[in-house]
């Protein structure tokens, strides 16, 4: 009887130590569950040969108009095939699995947990506050930076108690995180258009004192579609742009227009957190890319984020990997019944898909 009684007490106790009932998944595989589930969220290119080999990159992408979602993981391509990193991009879904351009429907972040590098292209962002935490972990430790177009107004975040002060135009009691992310990491908010955006294209010119620093090494002839952004950073300033009056990079310049930055270094801290380099250019839409000369700078600025100023090499290989046929930018359009997955490999077509409008 009491030999009946332990062993009914002892196989109760390991069961229900390990989780184990008649209504419940084994943990192993409910892990593999929720690993799935987050890993509809991104696609990964790792490198295997480079001085990138060993470093983690991570892209998050999601912006409503400049195509974000094409511009990074073409990005990531070329830092993977050609340089070695291992380049996770992060996308906003639908509720059917889809890329969802300026959604907030993100998991998974917690890739920046082990990150060398956080690439953002963002538009009004709300996340969940669980992968807010990373990202402000992120930031925390001094984690590189680089953000392109809207990321100067990465998030929307009114009305949310934690992450209020994350927002484009937070003026709340947080005093250091006046105008948020977009102005305490990069150093600049959102302010205006400067020329009219899809008329007017831009050239973009180094900075005269600026020609020998690392991110500038075999950047030239730099011209972009995406419009002018009025831009007064705090950083140190690379790069100014040329509005023209026209979308081809032989358009006249517009001279009512004076040339205001369009690219900057800086170094930030948020809290008692540690400093970190941040890079912030107020282009990059996917067409914006298919300049060799922008493209270069964006490549070079990757290097010196995290300190590897010694492997940018005026001449490196930044052709493109796999086809890439950016949309053209606008607001209301995308490549939609698009997942992830199907950017996966070095030879998919960036972008597939059928343009569609946008559901409000």
């Amino acid at each position: 009887m009491k030999r009946t009684l332990f062993r009914t007490l002892f196989f109760g106790i390991v069961f229900c130590s390990f989780g184990f009932t008649s209504k419940s998944e084994p943990l192993d595989k409910k892990s593999s569950s929720v690993q799935e589930d987050v890993s509809k969220y991104r696609v990964v290119y790792k490198g295997d040969k480079g001085p990138g080999v060993g470093k983690n990159i991570v892209f998050i992408a999601t912006d409503h108009e400049y195509r974000g979602e094409e511009t990074l993981p073409e990005l990531a391509r070329i830092l993977a095939k050609r340089y070695g990193f291992t380049c996770t991009v992060v996308f906003a879904l639908d509720e059917q699995g889809n890329i969802f351009p300026g959604g907030s429907d993100i998991k998974g972040l917690e890739v920046l947990d082990k990150a060398d590098l956080m690439f953002v292209f963002m538009r009004f962002a709300n996340f969940p506050d669980d992968q807010m935490q990373h990202i402000d972990n992120y930031l925390k430790r001094g984690g590189p930076v680089i953000g392109l177009r809207t990321s100067t107004h990465a998030f929307e975040t009114k009305g949310n108690a934690k992450w209020e002060h994350y927002g484009w135009n937070y003026n709340g009691s947080k005093k250091e995180w006046k105008d948020g992310f977009g102005e305490v990491v990069l150093g600049e908010t959102w302010i205006s258009h400067y020329g009219t955006n899809h008329k007017q294209s831009s050239r973009l010119v180094i900075e005269e004192s600026e020609k020998g620093h690392p991110i500038m090494r075999g950047v030239k002839d730099m011209a972009v579609q995406s419009g002018g952004y009025t831009a007064i950073p705090k950083g140190e300033v690379l790069v100014r742009g040329q509005v023209l009056n026209g979308m081809t990079a032989d358009s006249k310049p517009d001279s009512t227009k004076e040339l205001l930055p369009v690219a900057w270094v800086r170094d930030y801290k948020i809290d008692s957190g540690k400093t970190g380099r941040a890079f912030a250019t107020t282009h990059g839409a996917s067409e914006d890319i298919l300049n060799e000369g922008f493209r270069r700078m964006l490549i070079n600025s990757t290097f010196w984020a995290m300190g590897m100023e010694k492997d940018i090499k005026p001449d490196s290989n930044i052709d493109f990997v796999g086809p890439y046929k950016p949309t053209t930018f606008n607001f209301d359009g995308y490549k939609a019944g698009v997942k992830p997955a199907d950017l996966a490999g070095w030879d998919s077509l960036i972008m597939p898909g059928e343009v569609v409008k946008k559901k409000k």
